[in-house]
């Protein structure tokens, strides 16, 4: 009764209309590019934001000619990841025959991952990408339509009063004759007993509704809490847990599961605030289960909004977000070699441009679109020049990468860490596509291998607003952090 009572929830607040979902810190839609054999996908899913609910679908396809795209959902790890329900076919644009779209039901929380199944002028391929589903919000009734259910409703309990007085009044009459005095007292008295029944009924079912209601609020997802404590600078980060009553279907959340993705446990970006004028990607390295450490390099003083990206060893991961105040005179130390930093102008100084100078002679351009939507998926490039304005020649990966971005809108309630093949996690990708036995042993180093100064970045931004964007790539040893604006329409 419980599991029916939540899906008649879901149905009738889904008449009202949906106010926007309050803003998501960390990747909530996924903006993948896979390669399905030799067919090259650019995926986009927009997850629902509540659960059970509707995720939709979009690729792109290039290299050879795709006929057809059929799509599966299964859940990322576990027994249910080897049994695959029926798929469904995508539906191909007759204007873009490359560009197909179609729509899957996700049942439950957790980590989900989406099967591409692609046949082709190349064969049959197959790719999965990875997908955390969570209620992020609940949808609220509509005020004038809760208006006009409530007036149907009361006409309905009148006229339930009204049928039975009639019932008991004349049911038993011949046509033409009059109710005795007495039956209309009776009638009288059944229609008040009446009112009264079907008033406990409605008032049993508010009842009813707001505990199924509550229930449905307990699960709306909220991030493992991160408590930072730092002792000279010694930064301490303490990841805490959920107990049985808090997100329920969320279970498998621990602060000891987690996972190495580009080969370390977090990626912690230290942002000042509110100028943002101080950014710092960070790595962090665990003492025990629930506990990472780190020294500080040198930073300014202020105040800092942590975001610390991990991945859980279900594939589920997560943005932990929390505040540090760096003290004046702190003595930081060396800034380590896969670690990185920028110090650019203050928000309150005017936008930062397509063009930033780097403090070593080095400049990054990004090849910014005309206009940029939300909601909209974009691959979005960054060059890097040498101090002559040429295409720099000693590019090296940077943690395995061409390149590492961090998205984040200025009033700090959308932040996005992601990479040159997508926003999912490199970990859940690995799981989804059964490479996960290969994360322990990969060298994120890049060593002396030179790559092009040229980086793409898969990306929608989630809502309108303006935006800073934070781009690393490693050249000659050295991390160079790239910063600029958007204004997001």
């Amino acid at each position: 009764m419980k599991g029916v009572g939540r899906f008649l929830l879901l149905v009738l607040v889904a008449l009202g209309v949906a106010m926007p979902a309050r803003a998501h810190v960390g990747n909530k839609d996924v903006f993948e590019q896979v390669n399905a054999g030799p067919y090259k996908l650019f995926v986009t899913i927009r997850t629902p934001n509540v659960i059970p609910g509707v995720a939709t679908i979009e690729v792109r396809a290039s290299g050879p000619a795709v006929n057809s795209i059929r799509i599966t959902p299964m859940p990322l790890t576990g027994e249910a990841s080897k049994h695959p329900p029926a798929s469904d076919a995508m539906k191909r644009s007759e204007v873009d025959p490359a560009f197909f779209t179609g729509s899957l039901w996700l049942m439950a929380s957790g980590s989900w991952q989406v099967r591409f199944q692609v046949e082709g002028a190349a064969g049959e391929a197959t790719t999965n990408v990875p997908v955390a589903a969570v209620p992020l919000s609940i949808l609220p009734m509509q005020r004038s339509l809760g208006i006009a259910l409530g007036v149907l409703g009361l006409i309905l309990v009148l006229g339930m009063a009204g049928i039975v007085a009639a019932a008991v009044r004349e049911a038993r009459l011949k046509p033409g004759l009059e109710p005795a005095p007495s039956r209309t007292r009776r009638a009288l008295i059944a229609s008040v007993v009446t009112l009264v029944v079907t008033g406990l009924a409605v008032w049993g079912g508010a009842r009813w509704w707001n505990v199924e209601a509550a229930g449905y609020a307990a699960d709306i997802y909220r991030p493992l809490t991160l408590e930072p404590v730092l002792s000279g600078n010694t930064l301490d980060l303490k990841i805490g847990t959920y107990d049985d009553a808090s997100v329920s279907r969320l279970k498998t959340r621990a602060n000891d599961d987690l996972l190495p993705d580009h080969g370390h446990l977090m990626h912690l970006y230290a942002i000042r605030q509110p100028g943002m004028d101080a950014v710092f990607h960070l790595h962090p390295a665990q003492v025990s289960a629930g506990d990472l450490q780190m020294t500080l390099p040198e930073m300014p003083a202020g105040t800092y909004k942590l975001y610390g990206d991990i991945v859980h060893a279900s594939g589920f991961p997560e943005t932990l977000t929390a505040e540090l105040v760096v003290p004046a005179g702190m003595q930081g130390g060396a800034l380590a070699s896969e670690d990185a930093s920028a110090m650019p102008p203050a928000l309150s100084q005017g936008e930062l441009g397509t063009t930033y100078r780097l403090p070593d002679g080095y400049t990054m351009v990004w090849d910014r679109p005309a206009e940029l939507t939300a909601n909209t998926g974009y691959a979005l490039r960054f060059r890097l020049l040498d101090a002559a304005g040429k295409p720099a020649g000693d590019v090296q990966p940077y943690l395995g990468m061409a390149g590492h971005a961090a998205f984040v809108k200025d009033d700090g309630s959308a932040f996005a860490h992601t990479h040159p093949e997508g926003s999912a996690a490199m970990a859940a990708m690995m799981l989804a596509n059964g490479d996960s036995s290969e994360m322990a042993g990969m060298d994120m180093s890049g060593g002396a291998e030179k790559i092009a100064p040229v980086v793409d970045f898969p990306y929608g931004f989630p809502s309108a607003g303006k935006y800073r964007v934070f781009v690393q790539m490693k050249r000659g040893g050295i991390v160079e952090t790239g910063v600029f604006d958007a204004d997001v329409r």
